[in-house]
């Protein structure tokens, strides 16, 4: 994974993009307009930042790309599993803000697509042969309730993609050092997705650190995707204040930044 500079922002891409059709990457919170604490590329309306604000970050992040600020497609992320599907033409993505959902699966090209996040990882899937590509928001919720596997599975029942071939890209999260866990967490991942004894170092009597980002690895690897086709950023979001937004660090005043993907 490597940081990219693109006409005002800053993003890091996958290995796996370069001679690919798709663009995709995730963005840094460098190249915006906003003001501190949002300064200064906050993607997310979620947050305190003036609207006019966030508009204008979007359009820096979708001119960059040579796209319209409308036709960058992002959703109501509520911490669940539901997925939205997008295999018809949109001329009007602005609707789907509203949706509630948090994995976008499409085969649709001309427009950018993504999540939001501020400490959970954004992971990106692509099938390089159908050209489907799907962005998932993980957070402890997701990763226990097996989010990823749903949105595979999708990716298969509605376009016909295979595991193997998927292309994947973890992107920016919280590290385990700095993200630390209780017994409601444990439980839920002991009766979804497991790997506990895995993912979790307990630090005190009914507390965890939880290294979500290895969650997501086993996930996929579990799910039949080929670790060498697989990008992850390894940088912590509470640790780089100076490329991340980090909603624990930052006691939950502060921006969003963007996993996305253009087919």
């Amino acid at each position: 994974m490597k940081l990219v500079r693109k006409g005002k922002i800053s993003y890091m891409q996958p290995d796996w993009v370069k001679g690919s059709p798709a663009r995709a990457g995730f963005t840094t919170r460098n190249g915006g307009i906003s003001r501190p604490p949002y300064n200064s590329l906050n993607l997310g309306y979620n947050t305190e930042d003036a609207h006019h604000n966030v508009e204008g970050n979007r359009s820096n992040l979708t001119r960059a790309f040579d796209l319209h600020p409308h036709q960058l497609l992002t959703v109501k992320q509520v911490h669940g599993s539901d997925i939205l599907v997008v295999d018809q033409p949109n001329y009007d993505l602005s609707h789907f803000l509203t949706v509630a959902s948090d994995a976008i699966i499409t085969n649709q090209p001309g427009f950018m697509f993504g999540v939001l996040v501020a400490d959970c990882f954004p992971v990106l899937l692509y099938e390089p042969d159908l050209r489907v590509g799907a962005a998932v928001h993980v957070g402890w919720r997701g990763a226990a309730n097996c989010l990823l596997g749903k949105t595979v599975e999708a990716m298969r029942t509605n376009f016909g993609c295979r595991p193997e071939k998927l292309l994947a890209a973890v992107g920016p999260g919280i590290a385990a050092h700095h993200y630390e866990v209780d017994r409601a967490v444990r439980d839920a991942f002991r009766q979804g997705s497991g790997h506990w004894d895995q993912i979790a170092s307990e630090t005190a009597l009914g507390k965890w650190q939880l290294d979500l980002q290895r969650s997501c690895l086993l996930q996929l690897e579990d799910l039949g995707l080929r670790p060498d086709g697989t990008s992850v950023v390894e940088e912590c979001t509470c640790c780089h204040r100076e490329l991340f937004f980090s909603h624990r660090r930052d006691k939950g005043t502060t921006g969003r930044q963007l996993g996305f993907m253009i087919l």
